[in-house]
C-alpha cells in the first residue's frame, strides 16, 4: 500500500468496525467513511489487511463473542445478538463453521481448562508463561543478521 493518505482513511473505516462490530457496515458505509468508491475500497481494503471487510468484520465478531463466552454467563442467544448476529442459528452455524465446535462446547471446553490451569501450582504456571531469555535480545539480532561483507581494502 503505497498511499498514507489512502491507509489512513482505510484505518478510520476500520477503527469505526472494531469499535461497534455488532453493527451492519455494508461496504457503501464504509466506503464513505473512507471517502473512495466502494470498488475501489473494497480492493483498497483487502490489499491493507489481508481480508475483504466483510470477513474482517466477521472476525471480530467471532473474536468479541468467544470473549463473551469465555468472560461471562449470558445466554448463547444473548452472545449472538449483541455481537451482530440477527439469528442465534446463523451464529451457531457460523462459529461452528469457524471454530469447528458450537459455541456451547467452546464455552465448555474454556471452562474446563481454567479449571485444569486452576489446579496447576501458581508458579509453574508463571514459568510457562514467561519468555525465553536464554540469551541477550542482542546476541538473537546479533545471531539472525545478515553477515557483514568485509572491508575493501583501501577504503
Amino acid at each position: 500500500m503505497a498511499d498514507p493518505d489512502l491507509l489512513r482513511r482505510l484505518l478510520r473505516a476500520k477503527d469505526r468496525m472494531d469499535a461497534s462490530s455488532e453493527r451492519d457496515w455494508p461496504v457503501a458505509r464504509l466506503a464513505r467513511v473512507s471517502g473512495v468508491s466502494e470498488a475501489h475500497f473494497a480492493r483498497s481494503f483487502k490489499a491493507a489487511f489481508g481480508l475483504p471487510p466483510h470477513r474482517y468484520l466477521l472476525s471480530r465478531r467471532l473474536e468479541r463473542a468467544k470473549a463473551m463466552l469465555r468472560e461471562t454467563d449470558l445466554p448463547i442467544t444473548a452472545i449472538a445478538f449483541q455481537t451482530g448476529w440477527k439469528s442465534l442459528g446463523t451464529f451457531g452455524r457460523t462459529f461452528r463453521d469457524v471454530t469447528g465446535e458450537s459455541p456451547s462446547r467452546h464455552r465448555e471446553r474454556e471452562r474446563d481448562r481454567e479449571r485444569e490451569l486452576a489446579r496447576v501450582p501458581a508458579c509453574i504456571a508463571k514459568a510457562a508463561e514467561r519468555p525465553d531469555l536464554t540469551m541477550a535480545v542482542s546476541e538473537k539480532r546479533r545471531r539472525s543478521a545478515p553477515p557483514i561483507p568485509p572491508a575493501k581494502e583501501g577504503s
